[in-house]
């Protein structure tokens, strides 16, 4: 018989000796921290000197205050005092975010995770330590992002809706005493700018967000999206009994409308839409039978500002996309099946019974 090649019965195998699981440890990228009853650190692996700029020697002996910035020194003692005394947790051992003071002085974010373990009938306590400074910068500027659209979604609100509905009004005043294709032209100009500042509030007030979301019935939405969208004699096709899927009702009626107008927009009043379910019940599809879009230009649909249409805003796609994405769908173009444009949106979950509303 071969001999066994992890060796013989009177050698220790590579997961039965302690250097294996210490390779482990020492390799490992995140930081590792283990601190006895008093708080005192009796191992620190390689990774904390990345995170923190402390070697391992530098921290082993001392006290884990000497990591925790000033302010907060008391509340960890008082912490681990506590939960040594009751055995009671005041924090989320399976990953809380806390500030951490780092040799030269700043204050690094970190995801602290926490293990018990006893050794020889002491007690100790592991902490996995990853940086995540970055991240919170991320989420900083993006809550700052989103303030400014705020701020920005309340200028074009007020300072361009009012004076704008002022102007619409008077356009329509001057029509009835004298109409000429100038005012006509006025008035298809100012009909513009409302659909662009109304695609614009969209997205900076929306952006990639949804609501809670709940049991829709695809037909009944499908429908009410329909009757609300300017789609003049253009005609809605939907397939038997679709069913329900789970969303937010509100943004998914807006994905349907900037859907439907799109068709119409480049389909002319006469274009057929149609909506259904795919074949897998994986997802939906809307298609018509209109024009189509070039595959050089199917890249290019779902970016802000781009349209084909000199009376497009080029929004209504990006709006789509935001939405979708949102919910977590993905969403193709494909050709539809009286050569225009299908739109396909996959990921979507699907429910039993007609319980929603739209």
């Amino acid at each position: 018989m071969p001999d066994d090649p992890r060796g013989s019965g009177t050698e220790d195998s590579p997961t039965e000796s302690g250097e294996f699981y210490r390779a482990l440890v020492e390799n490992a990228s995140e930081g590792l921290l283990t601190i006895d009853t008093e708080s005192r650190i009796v191992y620190a692996n390689p990774a904390i000197e990345e995170i923190l700029g402390y070697e391992s020697d530098e921290l082993v002996g001392s006290s884990k205050m000497e990591i925790i910035p000033e302010r907060l020194r008391a509340t960890h003692a008082s912490a681990l005092r506590r939960y040594i005394e009751t055995g009671e947790r005041n924090i989320d051992w399976n990953g809380i975010e806390l500030p951490a003071l780092h040799k030269n002085g700043h204050e690094v974010s970190t995801l602290i995770s926490l293990r018990e373990h006893t050794h020889d009938g002491e007690r100790f306590f592991t902490g996995i330590v990853r940086d995540v400074t970055e991240r919170r910068a991320r989420e900083n500027a993006l809550r700052e992002q989103k303030e400014r659209l705020d701020e920005f979604a309340g200028v074009v609100s007020h300072d361009i809706k009012n004076p704008l509905s002022i102007a619409r009004g008077y356009t329509e005043i001057a029509r009835e005493d004298a109409d000429s294709p100038e005012l006509q032209e006025v008035s298809n100009a100012l009909e513009r700018i409302d659909e662009l500042t109304e695609d614009l509030l969209t997205l900076s007030r929306e952006g990639e967000t949804i609501g809670e979301t709940d049991p829709v019935v695809l037909e009944q939405c499908v429908r009410s999206a329909w009757s609300e969208a300017a789609t003049g004699e253009s005609k809605l096709v939907v397939d038997a009994d679709p069913g329900d899927i789970r969303a937010d009702e509100n943004r998914f009626r807006d994905l349907l409308g900037n859907l439907f107008r799109n068709a119409v927009e480049h389909g002319g009043d006469d274009v057929t839409v149609r909506f259904g379910t795919l074949e897998d019940r994986s997802g939906f599809y809307v298609e018509d039978d209109g024009p189509g879009i070039p595959t050089n230009r199917i890249e290019d649909v779902f970016e802000y500002g781009y349209t084909t249409n000199r009376d497009g805003t080029g929004y209504g796609l990006s709006i789509v996309e935001n939405i979708a994405t949102a919910h977590g769908w993905d969403v193709v173009i494909v050709d539809g099946s009286s050569g225009g444009a299908r739109f396909e949106f996959t990921g979507v979950e699907f429910l039993e019974s007609e319980s929603g509303a739209c």
